[in-house]
């Protein structure tokens, strides 16, 4: 049954019907079906005019209330509209945040739980990890995200008596999003075959990192996600800041510095609030570990960069859900880390036979990647050339693996160039100088600038005999004695 609602509808039937009566000698059965199909594309048409009006009511509305898991979905056409902070109103459970945007944001979300509490020693460990001038460099927001109120301010009490000093320093601010921002966590989605109060435990944690991520969009440059049972290693700023450093240039959106959870993962400050409002939108579907592999895809890219050594471990035994055990350890942590190596922008080319995509540039990266080609001969080569002439204290190159042991360089030689010409390959230094033989696979050559009186622009391996096996890049490092020249 279909009911009109304006003058102009009903004279358009009563036209029909009035044409139908004098047809009605005519075969009646040919206009009926004529007249139902007008009927039902004008009907849709109204109604369509109401989604519409609808969804503009709805984008209105996100924007004045708090929001809810509905009306995202309605609204959710591209991830670039959302760019604007979500409206909460937060609880300051101690500090306050300085008007000097710091380098980086450490977020961690914390609940109680049913056995064990690691927050406070996770907080300790990354002040203590930290030297006095990375410290100058960091802020931690920690999001109490309990809603038992008491349970809060006991912490807040342990926490400002541990950490006064840092809350003092700005270093240091404890949040809370109010209950009433929430968005409803009864009659969820059972996705997975997940119990009730396991879906409920993981919808709200989303939930609390979207209201983290929010709270932290213009506190610094960069993001960093922690959980709160989290051990880091010695400088990992530094570390970081060198990983940021070699993909100057190229586009990511999440770096990977552990491959456990919800832990180590660095965003742009930028991508936050899409992040933020991606999590609420979605706070019901899936875990959030698994969310962000999608919002990845999303902004393009395609594959996970993750570096090693890992910078954090997971040191809880009890999970955060009921108290479960959760004895997983990244067995990529290192607790020194900072010694990963600089590796400076750089193009890279070869002219080694590449097997499928393990391509030139997955040797330079510290990802968990590598370069692998078909059997080399005399005189191919792998060169690096520099963005900009840089001054290189240590060289470290690796070839081979532990399930292709064979496939290293049997044969060849580590130089060093200067004097940039164009080919019709791309650039190459005209000039080069042999600082020594590849060993075993592998080669390793320090103080390269005690031996070296330019400036390098190009770093170039040589085959110095033709080989029958393949040829896997491991790793190549690379330690700079300053930042590449301006």
């Amino acid at each position: 049954f279909i009911i009109f609602h304006t003058p102009l509808e009903n004279l358009l039937v009563w036209k029909s019907l009035d044409k139908m009566r004098c047809l009605r000698k005519r075969s009646t059965i040919p206009f009926l079906g004529f007249l139902i199909t007008f009927l039902l594309f004008l009907n849709l048409y109204i109604e369509d005019g109401y989604v519409l009006e609808e969804d503009k009511r709805q984008l209105r509305e996100t924007s004045v209330h708090p929001p809810s898991s509905e009306r995202y979905v309605h609204t959710f056409r591209d991830l670039s509209n959302f760019s604007g902070t979500i409206n909460v109103t937060y609880r300051y459970l101690a500090g306050t945040p300085l008007s000097r945007k710091k380098y980086l944001t450490i977020g961690l979300s914390s609940v109680k739980r049913k056995r064990g509490n690691y927050l406070l020693e996770t907080i300790k460990s990354i002040f203590d990890q930290s030297s006095y001038e990375e410290l100058k460099e960091i802020v931690v927001v920690v999001h109490l995200a309990d809603f038992d109120l008491v349970w809060c301010e006991n912490l807040v009490q342990e926490i400002t008596r541990k950490f006064a000093h840092h809350i003092i320093a700005g270093r240091l601010l404890v949040i809370q999003a109010p209950e009433e921002y929430y968005p409803s966590l009864d009659g969820l989605k059972r996705n997975y075959n997940d119990p009730e109060d396991r879906v409920r435990f993981r919808s709200k944690q989303n939930v609390d990192y979207a209201f983290l991520l929010n709270f932290c969009t213009n506190l610094s440059h960069f993001y960093m996600m922690l959980e709160d049972d989290v051990r880091c290693s010695r400088n990992f700023l530094t570390a970081l800041k060198k990983v940021i450093t070699s993909r100057d240039g190229s586009y990511w959106v999440m770096l990977e510095f552990s491959k456990l959870g919800y832990i180590g993962k660095l965003y742009h400050a930028r991508d936050l609030p899409r992040l933020a409002h991606f999590l609420l939108m979605f706070y019901q579907e899936m875990p959030c570990d698994w969310l962000l592999i999608h919002f990845r895809g999303l902004l393009a890219q395609k594959d996970v960069i993750r570096f090693k050594p890992s910078l954090f471990q997971h040191m809880g035994y009890y999970s955060s859900y009921k108290g479960a055990e959760n004895k997983l350890k990244d067995d990529d942590f290192e607790e020194d880390s900072i010694d990963i190596p600089d590796n400076p922008p750089a193009s890279l080319y070869t002219n080694i036979n590449v097997f499928e995509n393990y391509d030139a540039a997955k040797a330079y990266s510290t990802v968990d990647e590598y370069f692998w080609g078909k059997p080399p001969s005399t005189g191919d080569f792998f060169v690096i050339v520099f963005n900009k002439s840089t001054k290189i204290s240590k060289i470290k190159i690796a070839t081979g693996s532990d399930d292709r042991q064979n496939d290293i360089l049997h044969h060849g030689a580590l130089e060093v160039g200067e004097k940039l010409v164009g080919t019709k390959k791309g650039k190459q230094c005209s000039s080069y100088i042999t600082l020594g033989e590849f060993k075993n696979g592998n080669i390793e050559v320090q103080d390269v600038d005690h031996k070296i009186a330019f400036e390098i622009e190009c770093v170039r391996i040589v085959v110095t005999a033709s080989q029958k096996e393949w040829l896997i890049i491991r790793s190549i490092s690379l330690w700079t004695t300053q930042p590449p020249s301006q």
